[in-house]
């Protein structure tokens, strides 16, 4: 079975990080963060996967090369205008074959790949959608389906007397070629709001997967922060997660942390930051290149690449601090 990707977007919602990297190379736990799902492709069997790519194409091939070292191979085909996910699918379609495995590039689901294909196939389904349950299904759009799995329905964002159900699209999919062959070539579509309404319209077979294991969308500066707590937490494990990590500490290879500094709670520090003396660092991310200085403050917050942050200095709760910034000692953010 091959597998595709979706990485068209611009990431605008996880800006600032997004203005110079893509969303899915931004790392987590210090890994980019299309590696977990690559490396969860391969753990399932998965030999070939086809990256859908658009904003910033050439960063994809650059620092993921063809896939050797994750055991895959990797194939590319770029958009050269936003196509949208059903899009995305159709102008990758040349390089798919058979019953195929769609990830959307947002989310992080620790999803059990086997037993989805088990189910699918046992349903004879022509497109199945894994779901997983939310607290507050008013947020998102809810697929209904029968206690069998047969989805009955799409409810796009319901009000609270529309809510029948707590169960969302996770943004994984398995597709047989009756579904990604019917997708328009060459214009923007939705798989979410074209291609699954109509295939639904049309009788064809559709199954929902409900599954209970970990799921994320990346998408946001708050989500960004909070899959880091999650993950260094133990809230989910993945293989792909580095070695080296200290209870809910992570600190990269090469990074210089000052014997006075304190690292509080959950805690992931990025290749060559360097913290100075008598800095307390509690529940944040400091990605590549940043140095702390002496005495400063990081909690709850995201400290981008390459910033710095000047002796006594102050990052609070739910900053996100772009690539490069400058904070002057004694500031406060």
């Amino acid at each position: 079975m091959k597998a595709l990707i979706l990485i068209g977007g611009l990431g605008s919602r996880l800006r600032p990080f997004t203005l110079n990297a893509p969303k899915p190379l931004m790392p987590v736990v210090n890994i980019p963060f299309l590696q977990h799902q690559i490396q969860q492709m391969k753990a399932a069997g998965i030999k070939e996967i086809v990256l859908a790519m658009g904003y910033k194409a050439g960063m994809f091939r650059k620092i993921l090369g063809d896939g050797r070292r994750f055991g895959v191979r990797l194939r590319f085909v770029e958009e050269k205008s936003p196509l949208g996910t059903g899009g995305g699918v159709a102008n990758a379609a040349a390089l798919l074959s058979g019953t195929c495995l769609v990830f959307n590039g947002d989310n992080l689901h620790d999803l059990d790949i086997r037993g989805f294909l088990k189910a699918h196939r046992r349903a004879k389904a022509v497109v199945s959608i894994a779901l997983t349950r939310v607290a507050d299904p008013s947020q998102f759009g809810l697929v209904e389906t029968t206690p069998q799995g047969k989805i009955r329905r799409f409810l796009e964002k319901p009000s609270a007397n529309q809510i029948t159900c707590d169960t969302i699209n996770s943004g994984a999919y398995l597709f047989e070629p009756e579904a990604w062959k019917s997708i328009p070539v060459g214009k923007p579509s939705s798989l979410e709001r074209d291609l699954f309404p109509r295939l639904l319209s049309e009788g064809k077979p559709m199954l929902g997967f409900v599954s209970k294991r970990y799921w994320i969308d990346i998408g946001t500066r708050e989500k960004y922060h909070q899959v880091h707590m999650d993950l260094l937490n133990g809230k989910a494990h993945f293989a792909s997660i580095p070695k080296g990590r200290r209870g809910s500490v992570l600190v990269a290879p090469g990074a210089s942390i000052a014997k006075s500094a304190k690292l509080v709670g959950a805690v992931c520090v990025g290749p060559r930051v360097a913290v100075g003396s008598e800095a307390r660092l509690e529940n944040c991310v400091v990605l590549e290149g940043s140095r702390i200085g002496k005495r400063a403050s990081l909690k709850n917050c995201v400290v981008g690449p390459r910033c710095r942050i000047g002796d006594d200095a102050s990052v609070g709760d739910g900053a996100a601090l772009g690539e490069g910034t400058i904070l002057t000692d004694y500031s406060r953010v």
